[in-house]
């Protein structure tokens, strides 16, 4: 029913060039769609961002700049 419905609009509007470009748009709109759609099935899935992996996340680092620990080596860890 629905392919039907949509002959008949089709037909409806390609008699006007109003309704043609209608239908070129909405055909370009839907070529483009089903193209992500496809894009989107064939991509893998992203990983899930951890604290650790966050855009823009800064981690502390594992030393101190400047500290000395007890046996007088530099970058001692905190």
């Amino acid at each position: 029913m629905k392919k039907f419905l949509k002959l008949v609009v089709a037909r409806y509007l390609s008699k006007t060039p109003f309704g043609l470009v209608v239908l070129g748009i909405g055909w370009f709109l839907g070529r483009r769609h089903k193209r992500r759609r496809a894009e989107r099935e064939n991509a893998p899935m992203p990983r899930r961002a951890t604290p650790a992996r966050r855009p823009g996340a800064q981690r502390t680092p594992l030393t101190t700049p400047g500290a000395v620990d007890d046996a007088g080596h530099e970058g001692a860890r905190s």
